[in-house]
């Protein structure tokens, strides 16, 4: 199901994986390599505006009681559950320049990093889901797991290895870009 030949097959082939993920771990080793390669985003004036918080092992308690202070009581069984199947986390997170054209610069380039480090994922056969939950926003998450002022969460990457037979299930369907284009 992974195997790949090109550029357009890993981006064609590639899926979020939400679930389904197994019981093995995600090293920060394997994080980092991924990382190297990713950084290569295109960056405007190469500010390179990311950093990177990494979760997993037994800091993913923390992380999680992190999350849950920012939700509902009545929510945190359903939450802990679903977090806690999550193998490892990736926030990314980005200075919050005032100016606006820097800003939306940044935010480019940070996303574009994300979606090369979600590729080189699925490369390794690492499940990656790129969310942007309401706790990113809040300042008892920001604080607990170390967001300054002047920083802003970009998303939280719930990392994975997966159940290749759950995933190659999935139908992936896209809009053929001619219903999209005109001509100017």
């Amino acid at each position: 199901m992974l195997a790949t030949n090109s550029i357009a097959d890993v981006i064609r082939n590639r899926t979020t994986v939400k679930t389904g993920f197994i019981d093995k771990e995600v090293n920060q080793e394997l994080v980092l390599s991924l990382l190297e390669d990713a950084v290569w985003a295109p960056n405007h004036k190469n500010r390179e505006p990311w950093r990177f918080i990494f979760v997993s092992g037994e800091r993913k308690g923390d992380f999680i009681e992190a999350v849950l202070e920012c939700q509902e009581p009545a929510k945190h069984a359903a939450a802990r559950r679903k977090f806690e199947e999550v193998p490892a986390f990736l926030i990314a997170v980005m200075d919050a320049d005032p100016r606006q054209k820097v800003w939306e610069e940044d935010f480019a380039a940070t996303s574009c990093l994300l979606q090369n480090f979600q590729l080189l994922a699925w490369e390794k056969e690492l499940g990656v889901c790129w969310k942007t939950p309401a706790h990113i926003h809040d300042p008892k998450f920001r604080s607990a797991i170390g967001v300054k002022p002047g920083e802003k969460i970009i998303g939280v990457l719930h990392l994975g290895y997966f159940d290749k037979d759950i995933v190659g299930r999935r139908k992936r369907e896209r809009t053929n870009p001619v219903e999209k284009l005109t001509a100017f």
